[in-house]
């Protein structure tokens, strides 16, 4: 007598392809389908099937999505986790569909809140770019935007641009940064208002192929909600991004810097972090975004050290120095608050 035939032990088959920044992927694609098909298009699998998560996983590029979040932002460990939960949800939806378990299509519109530089564009582009590989997003693309590119100025402006950019969108991602500002409550004849309203019929009936992204401080969302009652609804996901400390700004400062070909020398990292610690205190502190604008302006008066020099060598071209730094005015006790900081 035959041994019975083992279960089926399977992927799904999808086609490998190696990851792509989402600005690569647009480029590429030139607004096309990229031949990703939607969740459950597959045929079923019989009941006695035994799917391989690993390799289902690795066949749709997850995990790899799931590390370059890793690598690209510091900390942020809750909004990792929430990240990685996401994408194991998603992907065991698919494999129930695959059993022809009736699944609903999740809500996945979100709202990121936090503070400027603390990674919420950065998410959302991978967000996309998962989105896309578990087939829920056709194209997987961002479209960043904020209330200028949606309300106009005039009467008949406002519908004509939010279309506009709903159009460029459709298929991927579209992350509103700051959408409080879509709301002004203290101006009656505001356009604002037409915008949102536009959003929200395609939030509900377009939610099979477009995936909306609000973000802001938190303090502003809320208030924002409570104003659009109809757009919290449609927000099945709140995302918190917290502020950098100064030791992760400070591992934020070392990679921008190596990114750029520079290093820090030692004694130059604990100025840095002196620096950060005034920094974080005063007014406009954007995290990452301000990190970057003091490694750019240290690159400036390094730039202006070495041709005081007569000869320079590789080290000499490499090195950022605490004297790069200790010009800043962040180090001045009396500037001014209206002044640029960085």
């Amino acid at each position: 007598m035959s041994a019975p035939t083992p279960p089926a032990r399977l992927g799904f088959g999808m086609n490998q392809r190696s990851p792509q920044s989402t600005i690569e992927r647009t480029e590429q694609d030139n607004g096309q389908d990229n031949g990703q098909h939607p969740a459950g298009a597959e045929s079923l699998l019989p009941s006695d099937a035994v799917v391989d998560l690993a390799a289902l996983r690795g066949e749709l590029g997850i995990d790899q999505v799931l590390t370059d979040v890793e690598q690209e932002l510091v900390g942020l460990r809750q909004v990792k986790a929430r990240l990685a939960e996401l994408a194991a949800l998603l992907v065991v939806d698919r494999v129930r569909e695959r059993f022809g378990v009736r699944t609903q299509r999740p809500n996945l519109h979100m709202c990121f809140t936090g503070s400027p530089g603390t990674g919420k564009t950065t998410v959302a582009m991978r967000m996309a770019v998962l989105l896309n590989r578990l087939g829920y997003l056709r194209r997987g693309h961002l479209v960043s935007v904020t209330r200028d590119d949606l309300v106009g100025q005039y009467v008949g402006h406002t519908a004509p641009k939010t279309r506009e950019v709903i159009k460029r969108a459709m298929g991927g991602l579209l992350f509103i940064d700051e959408a409080y500002y879509l709301y002004r409550v203290d101006n009656e004849r505001d356009y604002g208002q037409e915008s949102i309203e536009i959003l929200l019929q395609v939030m509900e009936n377009h939610r099979d192929d477009l995936v909306v992204v609000l973000a802001g401080y938190a303090d502003r969302m809320d208030t924002f909600f409570r104003s659009n009652p109809g757009m919290a609804s449609r927000i099945a996901h709140h995302i918190d991004f917290p502020d950098y400390s100064v030791d992760e700004l400070t591992r934020i400062g070392d990679m921008m810097a190596a990114e750029l070909g520079y290093a820090f020398a030692e004694e130059t990292r604990v100025v840095f972090q002196d620096y950060l610690r005034l920094r974080r205190a005063q007014p406009r502190f954007a995290n990452a975004r301000s990190v970057r604008n003091a490694i750019e302006r240290m690159r400036l008066r390094q730039a202006a050290r070495l041709l005081e020099q007569k000869t320079v060598d590789y080290t000499d071209l490499r090195t950022l120095l605490p004297v790069d730094l200790q010009g800043s005015r962040v180090f001045q006790a009396d500037v001014d608050d209206s002044g640029d900081r960085d």
